[in-house]
């Protein structure tokens, strides 16, 4: 039997293909492990060589995680490249859980939401929109860029932030934010109006529209703060 390659199979199936078509989340285990070993044996495909080195881990990532180079050797179709390529990428992965856990922070006030937004939204000369996601006990979980505008504006779409917040598991709560390059707070009626309509489309979701952040000149304007949120 010839060896199975990737490109060997019919496109809806390639995990690279699939990645690009429907995004990184609909991937499995197996077919994420597949992109990185990128081929298998005479027998086996590249994920179906990866569902059984999963397999011997009864499917856990942290156990795959604690294969030695010895360990992975073993699989027939994983050299010494491949092997390596596997744990360095499941190091990665105990690193980015391990730098989540250290570097979360939790925003307890307009004061710490204008903190966590300003490394973003400072000196810029154009107007951005940010978004914080949270938990319910209100810790940041990702903080996401939804549009970049000139210096008047930028477009928002609210389809996109609700999408955001969704596939973030655990959110439960948005915070807005945005920069004003002229220096001036004082929201403008386009900002009033795009809360209130995010605040709406929130609701129907069952997230929590917590604040607006606009930022202007290391100084900041809370929609909480000053009532605008009810």
């Amino acid at each position: 039997m010839e060896n199975l390659s990737i490109k060997d199979w019919a496109e809806e199936d390639r995990p690279r293909e699939k990645l690009i078509l429907k995004g990184k989340n609909a991937l499995s285990d197996a077919e994420l492990l597949g992109i990185l070993i990128s081929s298998g044996n005479k027998n086996e495909t590249a994920v179906e060589l990866s569902q059984r080195i999963l397999g011997s881990v009864n499917g856990s990532l942290n156990d795959l995680g604690k294969l030695s180079l010895q360990d992975l050797l073993k699989f027939k179709g994983i050299g010494e490249a491949k092997a390596i390529t596997i744990m360095a990428a499941t190091e990665l992965g105990r690193r980015r859980k391990e730098s989540d856990t250290v570097h979360k922070t939790r925003i307890n006030s307009s004061k710490d939401a204008y903190h966590e937004l300003l490394p973003y939204l400072s000196d810029l000369p154009h107007e951005e929109f940010w978004i914080l996601l949270l938990s319910r006990s209100n810790e940041v979980l990702a903080t996401r860029n939804v549009s970049k505008g000139g210096t008047a504006g930028t477009v928002v779409d609210g389809k996109i932030i609700m999408r955001q917040a969704i596939e973030v598991p655990r959110c439960c709560g948005i915070i807005l934010g945005h920069n004003h390059p002229s220096g001036n707070l004082k929201p403008s009626e386009a900002d009033i109006q795009i809360t209130r309509k995010l605040k709406e489309l929130a609701s129907f979701i069952d997230l929590n529209l917590l604040d607006h952040i606009i930022i202007a000149e290391n100084k900041y304007f809370s929609f909480a703060d000053e009532g605008l949120m009810r």
